[in-house]
C-alpha cells in the first residue's frame, strides 16, 4: 500500500495547481506520515482501535486520487431541517447553499493556504498531503445565523476502495451565533474518509455543532476537530455514532480565555461488528471556564465502543470547573468496552471529577415492565432508549433534537 500511495501523490503534485509554498507543505507531509505510517496501537491514543490493522483487513489498496463521478443524485439530500447547505461529493465541495442568510455575512475561500507547520498525528499528515482544496469558511463579526448549516458528506456509488481526505475550517468572528449538523449518506462500498477541521469561536460567540453518523456504511472514518474558544464563547458539541463500521471522533479543545465554556455529549449506539471511538481532549488554558462531557454507549452483537477522554488543567486556569462521566450498557458477552478517563490537574483552585461505568442491562427493571405487559425485546428496548435520551435531551435547539429523535426512534 505504501508504493501505491507515493504513485497518487507524485500524480496529485504534478496533476493539481498547487503553489510551491503548497508543494513544500505536501512533500514535508508525505515524508512524514510514510514514516510513521497509519497508526497502530502501539501508540498511547490508539491502544484500543489499531488502525493500521484495520486498513489491512478492510483494503488491498488505497487509492487517493479521487478521480470518481462526483454528481450528486437528486433526492439524496435530507429535507427533514429547513437548513443552509454546505455539500461534499466524493470530498470535493459541490454545492454552496445559503438561502435563508445575508451573504455580506459569509465568507467563503476555496483554496485556502494550509500554512503551518508538520503536524505529529500521521492522519493528518496524510489529509494535508492529498487534499485538493483546504476550504476556509468565515462568519464575519455580529451575525446570527437564522437557520443550521448543513455539512453533507455524500459518497457516489462507483466509489471504492477509495482515500478521501477533506478540509473544513471555520472562523467564528465576535458575536456570532451558528448551528452546523454534520451527516453523511449511505453507502455498501468501502471506502477510508479521513476529515479534518480547525474552529476558531470568537469573543461571545456560540457555536451548536451536531455530527451525526446515522446512515449505514461499510466505509472506515476518522474525524479530526481541533476547536479554539476566546473570552465568554461558548461549544455546544453533540456527537451521534452509529452507521459506519468503524469511525473515531478526534476532538480537542482548548478554552483559551475566561468565561469560556463547552458542553460535550455523546452517543455510541453500535450493533453487529461495528467499531466505534470517541476520543476527546478538553484544555483548560485560562482562569472562570467550564467544561461538562456526558458519553453513553450501548453495544449489542460483536460490536466495540472506546472513550477516551482527558480534561487538562493549566497551572493558571484557577476556578476550573470539568466534569465528564462516561456510562455504557452492554448488551451480550460479545461486546467490548473500553474506557480510559484522565485528569491532569496543575491548578489548585479547580472543581474537577471524571468517572465510567459499564454493565448489562438491569434484569429486575426487565421483569417489572414485562410484568406490566410489555414483551422482553420491548422492555429492552424502552431501557436502552430511555437510558440514551438522557443525552439526545441536552441538544438545545428544538428542531435538530426532534430530528435526532426521529432519525433514532428514541422517544420515551
Amino acid at each position: 500500500m505504501e508504493n501505491q500511495i507515493k504513485s497518487n501523490f507524485k500524480k496529485i503534485i504534478s496533476k493539481l495547481d498547487f503553489t510551491n509554498a503548497q508543494k513544500e507543505i505536501k512533500e514535508k507531509n508525505i515524508d512524514n506520515f510514510l514514516k510513521k505510517g497509519f497508526p497502530n496501537k502501539r501508540l498511547e491514543d490508539w491502544k484500543f482501535s489499531d488502525l493500521k490493522q484495520i486498513i489491512s483487513n478492510n483494503f488491498e489498496d488505497l487509492n487517493f486520487l479521487n478521480e470518481n463521478n462526483t454528481e450528486l443524485k437528486k433526492g439524496e439530500i435530507i429535507e427533514d431541517l429547513e437548513a443552509n447547505k454546505l455539500i461534499f461529493v466524493n470530498g470535493v465541495l459541490s454545492n454552496i447553499d445559503f438561502k435563508y442568510e445575508n451573504l455580506e455575512k459569509i465568507e467563503i475561500e476555496k483554496n485556502a493556504d494550509l500554512n503551518e507547520e508538520v503536524n505529529q498525528n500521521a492522519l493528518l499528515n496524510l489529509n494535508s498531503a492529498f487534499v485538493s482544496n483546504c476550504i476556509k469558511v468565515t462568519i464575519k463579526a455580529g451575525y446570527q445565523f437564522k437557520k443550521p448549516l448543513v455539512l453533507y458528506n455524500y459518497l457516489t456509488e462507483g466509489l471504492n476502495s477509495s482515500g478521501i481526505n477533506t478540509r473544513l475550517d471555520l472562523d467564528l468572528e465576535n458575536d456570532v451565533a451558528l448551528d452546523i449538523v454534520n451527516v453523511s449518506n449511505k453507502s455498501s462500498n468501502k471506502n477510508f474518509l479521513n476529515f479534518r477541521q480547525k474552529i476558531n469561536i470568537g469573543q461571545n460567540s456560540i457555536l451548536k455543532n451536531y455530527s451525526l453518523d446515522i446512515n449505514q456504511t461499510d466505509s472506515i472514518k476518522y474525524m479530526h476537530k481541533e476547536i479554539n474558544l476566546s473570552k465568554n464563547s461558548h461549544l455546544e458539541y453533540f456527537i451521534l455514532s452509529a452507521g459506519s463500521k468503524f469511525l473515531k471522533h478526534d476532538i480537542n479543545c482548548s478554552l483559551n480565555s475566561e468565561y469560556g465554556s463547552i458542553s460535550l455529549n455523546g452517543i455510541i449506539n453500535l450493533k453487529n461488528d461495528q467499531h466505534h471511538e470517541i476520543k476527546t481532549v478538553i484544555n483548560h488554558n485560562e482562569e472562570n471556564c467550564k467544561s461538562y462531557q456526558l458519553i453513553k454507549s450501548v453495544l449489542s452483537d460483536d460490536s466495540k465502543g472506546v472513550y477516551q477522554g482527558k480534561i487538562f488543567v493549566d497551572p493558571k486556569a484557577q476556578k476550573t470547573d470539568g466534569y465528564q462521566l462516561s456510562r455504557a450498557i452492554l448488551l451480550n458477552e460479545n461486546v467490548e468496552f473500553n474506557a480510559k478517563p484522565e485528569l491532569e490537574i496543575y491548578a489548585d483552585d479547580v472543581k474537577c471529577s471524571h468517572g465510567s461505568t459499564s454493565g448489562n442491562i438491569d434484569e429486575n427493571s426487565i421483569f417489572y415492565l414485562m410484568s406490566r405487559g410489555l414483551s422482553y425485546s420491548d422492555s429492552k428496548k424502552l431501557l436502552t432508549n430511555g437510558f440514551l435520551n438522557e443525552v439526545i435531551e441536552k441538544i438545545t435547539n428544538e428542531n435538530i433534537k426532534n430530528f435526532v429523535k426521529k432519525i433514532t426512534g428514541i422517544e420515551v
